[in-house]
Parts: structure tokens; sequence; C-alpha cells
């Protein structure tokens, strides 16, 4: 297994290593660990792995997740701490960047299509959002000619309950 193969699953299934919307915050530390930053806004909260990146929402007592994000451009830094270990042992060494076209191979490679998302008004000029079919899952890319040599660079992944559900 490789970390395209991680984007590629997280691309075309929504989920981190079978955890994903709606999962609550200890299942995530079960399954990512207890090394994360956690910062809490009133009913919010936001769980910082470095490249995972996830949002909750306090309903009842309950703080389901309703939003997963997997932020590759962290990498760039950092391919280390940036990991979280149940990853590396899954997936193995990280690389700094992603291309697009390698991942847009590897997701079409597993049975679903990628194509630009009619809804990138609010993505800006340096930026292009690419939605996966089958999941819902949004790609963004960098697009930006004066990126030095990172145009075409995956920036991140998003997964959110409208587009996780719309999908199912």
């Amino acid at each position: 297994m490789s970390d395209l193969d991680f984007y590629a699953h997280v691309a075309t299934r929504g989920d981190v290593l079978g955890v994903g919307i709606g999962a609550q915050p200890a299942e995530w530390e079960a399954t990512l660990g207890a090394d994360c930053l956690d910062t809490e806004d009133g009913s919010l909260l936001r769980r910082d792995y470095g490249l995972v990146e996830l949002s909750f929402q306090e309903e009842d007592g309950a703080w389901p997740c309703f939003g997963v994000s997997v932020q590759v451009h962290r990498l760039r830094w950092d391919t280390e701490s940036s990991v979280p270990a149940a990853l590396r042992g899954a997936y193995g060494t990280f690389a700094p960047s992603t291309r697009f076209e390698h991942l847009a191979a590897a997701i079409t490679g597993l049975g679903c299509s990628v194509e630009p998302d009619p809804d990138e008004d609010g993505t800006s000029g340096d930026m292009r959002r690419y939605r996966v079919l089958e999941s819902g899952v949004r790609i963004f890319v960098r697009a930006d000619g004066h990126a030095q040599g990172h145009s075409g660079e995956v920036w991140s992944l998003s997964v959110s309950p409208a587009w996780w559900r719309a999908a199912r």
C-alpha cells in the first residue's frame, strides 16, 4: 500500500481506516491515536492530526464528525510527524506532494469517476476543485501558473455530510 492508495481510498470511500462522517471523537482516537490538537469553540470541535483534520459538532451530548479533510499540502514541510502512526503503519511512507493526474488515475482504477466540480464558483483562481461522482468527495488542486512548479499538485481532499450522503 502507498500514500496514493490512501488518498484514492479516501476519495472513493469517504473514510479514513474505516472511520468517517458521524463517528465520535473516541472512535477517531481509537483509530488514529491521541497525538492530535483539539480546538473547541462552543459546540464545535476541530481535531487536527496534521495530515487529517476533523470537524465535530455537539448534538445532545454527542459529538458526531461532520467534516473530514486530508491536508496533503502540509506534507511539503513535514512528512514524518504530520502523518499519524496508524496511517504510516497501513500505507508506508508519504511523499511531500501528490500529482492530481496520478490520483485521478488511481480513482479511475478503483472504478470511480472524477470530474470538475460544477459548483466551483467559490474556488479561487489558484485552485481547481474536482468531485468524485460516486462518493461526493471534493479534491482541491493547485492551478496557479506561478506556483513554482506546484501547479497540478493535490492540495486537499474534503468529505462533508451533504456530499457524502448524496453520493450514497
